[in-house]
């Protein structure tokens, strides 16, 4: 039976980016099949207190893109985000692209959706919608969290979900597979809340 895999992501992170790569290497030796959900960082910190200088002037340019994966996802149906995810995330983290409307008319014509959902970047429409969609995604992790959220659902039918995994540089081909393997055996684990180390590499190189 192929095992689902729902993954909530913003554009603009990086560490998103890196999971979504590996779930897709993980769809070719495993079976799953991953859909995409978006998840906005930029509301999700929205009023908050105590973040970091760094983080904040991040966050500013960020409604943007997920402005617009709502509204493609909500006229042409959730299933385009798996294509157009992979077009805007080759722009800004491969090609660093400016955040901006070029930006989004290069990705929705590569993958052949309207033009004028570029409009929605610069209107608040969706983003009620957005917010459902980050506590959806965000719930069963703890919304103190962010990107990537994962959630597969169990044998019984519950829900394991977790945040991460925040990997570079990204597994490919059985090394996927055996991640997974090893995610979701920890992660399914009664009462396993946290497995981490520092961070030596940045998320993209180049």
């Amino acid at each position: 039976m192929t095992t689902t895999a729902d993954m909530w992501f913003d554009p603009r992170c990086p560490w998103a980016w890196n999971a979504s790569r590996w779930l897709l290497e993980v769809e070719r030796v495993r079976d799953v099949r991953v859909r995409f959900h978006v998840l906005s960082l930029s509301l999700l910190n929205e009023g908050r207190d105590g973040l970091e200088e760094w983080y904040q002037e991040w966050l500013k340019p960020g409604l943007g893109p997920v402005r617009v994966c709502a509204a493609a996802a909500q006229k042409c149906g959730p299933e385009v985000l798996r294509d157009l995810y992979t077009a805007l995330g080759t722009r800004i983290h491969h090609e660093r692209a400016p955040i901006g409307r070029e930006l989004y008319l290069a990705a929705l014509a590569e993958v052949d959706l309207p033009a004028e959902l570029a409009d929605a970047a610069d209107v608040t429409d969706h983003d009620e919608a957005l917010r459902a969609g980050n506590h959806a995604g965000l719930a069963p992790v703890g919304e103190d969290l962010g990107t990537p959220a994962i959630h597969v659902a169990g044998p019984d039918g519950r829900v394991n979900a977790f945040f991460g995994p925040v990997v570079a540089p990204i597994p490919r081909g059985e090394d996927a597979g055996r991640l997974w393997d090893g995610v979701l055996l920890v992660a399914g684990t009664d009462g396993f809340f946290e497995l981490k180390r520092a961070r030596t590499r940045r998320p993209i190189e180049g």
